[in-house]
């Protein structure tokens, strides 16, 4: 048996190797684990019963917005609608939570992408989150398709967009295979006729450089996973402390069990102990 000490669970880090092959690890406190070298064994996770928050290390009953406190959800601008909702920012009016978190996060290149996760859809990043966001959304393929300035204008571009593609991953769909490769560039091709008028009235209220059309390849990813589900069935820890099986794989943040998956950014904060058997 390997033991690692309990820590506080962070969301997988993961890298796309030169073969478009992702590579996870898991942050338990200090703490981080190789996970794909971990599939293939039984692994056991055993949750403390603890939760600290991840800004103020509060001990908190319940993790808001995957990792704080309730007083530090309601006031980190990390936290607000607007990182949902980015059409909604409100940065400008001077009301931002936090303006220099703000500044360095918000008023800077972000890009439009289109993804193939459980069928094509939409999404935004901020350009230092490329390829990790795809990689979270257990994205297959992705095609960088505007740069723009700012994340209130991706939201603006992405709410054009999404009239005519879902903006939005079904997990269930996404965790049950690879899916079928798509021709992301064909169906970029047949949408921007559709958005033009959309994306005329971006660049009159922000200027004539606000949306800049890319021409850049598709990434291929491709996650480490031996085997899916069939039925997916999901572990929680509020409900099941302790999570244990085969690892069978990982998609997206979910770990993969031949039993069930489990969302690892959906706890983040929870003290949780590892156990490998050799």
């Amino acid at each position: 048996m390997t033991h690692y000490d309990a820590g506080a669970l962070s969301k997988m880090t993961a890298q796309l190797d030169e073969n478009g092959l992702v590579h996870y690890q898991l942050p338990i406190g200090e703490q981080l684990i190789d996970m794909n070298a971990l599939i293939g064994k039984n692994i056991t996770l055993d949750y403390q019963g603890k939760i600290a928050c991840r800004h103020c290390s509060r001990v908190t009953k319940k993790s808001y917005s995957q990792g704080f406190c309730y007083p530090c959800m309601q006031k980190l601008a990390q936290c607000d609608m607007c990182i949902m909702k980015p059409e909604t920012c409100h940065h400008a009016q001077g009301t931002c939570r936090e303006p220099e978190w703000g500044v360095k996060n918000c008023m800077v290149n972000h890009y439009v992408y289109l993804a193939n996760t459980s069928g094509i859809k939409v999404g935004i990043t901020r350009h230092t989150q490329i390829p990790t966001r795809w990689i979270d959304q257990g994205a297959t393929q992705a095609l960088p398709l505007f740069r723009v300035s700012t994340r209130l204008q991706s939201g603006l571009v992405e709410i054009a967009l999404a009239k005519f593609i879902a903006d939005k991953t079904n997990w269930r769909a996404m965790l049950k295979g690879s899916g079928e490769a798509v021709d992301l560039k064909a169906k970029a091709q047949d949408l921007l006729p559709e958005i033009s008028a959309q994306l005329d009235d971006i660049k009159l209220r922000f200027g004539a450089d606000a949306v800049e059309l890319l021409d850049e390849p598709v990434v291929n990813l491709t996650f480490p996973v031996t085997q899916y589900l069939e039925k997916i069935g999901s572990f929680n820890f509020d409900k099941t402390p302790q999570v244990s099986g085969l690892l069978q794989g990982i998609k997206g943040q979910y770990l993969i069990f031949d039993k069930g998956v489990i969302n690892i950014r959906k706890f983040g904060s929870y003290q949780v102990a590892l156990t490998v058997e050799d």
